[in-house]
């Protein structure tokens, strides 16, 4: 089987994760790793089977994954499968459940075969730590303490239990196949 694993990131926690599920799918497959830049929509069709990956940006799957995937033809003869990083906590699963709803949504309008999606908390960079703090103060009020535990749990993130969880997704993918 051809195996796709391709994926946007500015900060290095979806690549750690990207470069996780290409380690254990290219075990046993013919597998590629390749930045999202360096696909179309038109060369995806080569393969059996597309990871797509994304950190999550304004709540939602980045810009370029978010392109790709509307440029995406229906029906295709390859399966999808998702993953996506963010920098909250759990917790506040409602601040990223909409990147994979975006899986799911584009999925279903291109008529996508759609195997899973995974996410996995990473460490967000200073400029976005900004704008989550921003945000978590006016919307959650947030103390400042209740800040600093959660930005120190997010530096420990993607971490190796974080990539072993990351290879068990990509096994159930396969599974399913």
């Amino acid at each position: 089987m051809r195996i796709l694993v391709t994926y946007f990131t500015q900060t290095g926690n979806t690549k750690r994760i990207a470069r996780a599920i290409f380690e254990e799918v290219a075990k046993e497959h013919e597998a590629e790793l390749k930045r999202i830049e360096e696909v179309s929509a038109e060369t995806l069709d080569k393969y059996d089977l597309v990871f797509v990956g994304s950190p999550c940006h304004l709540r939602d799957l980045a810009a370029p994954v978010r392109e790709l995937l509307e440029a995406l033809p229906e029906s295709l003869g390859y399966r999808l499968a998702g993953f996506f990083t963010h920098g909250s906590p759990p917790t506040y699963r409602q601040d990223y459940e909409r990147c994979a709803a975006s899986f799911v949504r584009v999925s279903r309008e291109k008529q996508l075969d759609f195997l899973g999606c995974y996410d996995c908390q990473g460490c967000p960079s200073f400029h976005v730590q900004k704008i989550v703090y921003e945000y978590l103060k006016r919307e959650r009020n947030i103390t400042d303490k209740e800040w600093k535990e959660l930005m120190e749990e997010a530096r420990k993130h993607p971490s190796p239990e974080d990539e072993e969880k990351t290879k068990e997704f990509a096994r159930k993918v396969l599974k399913k196949i």
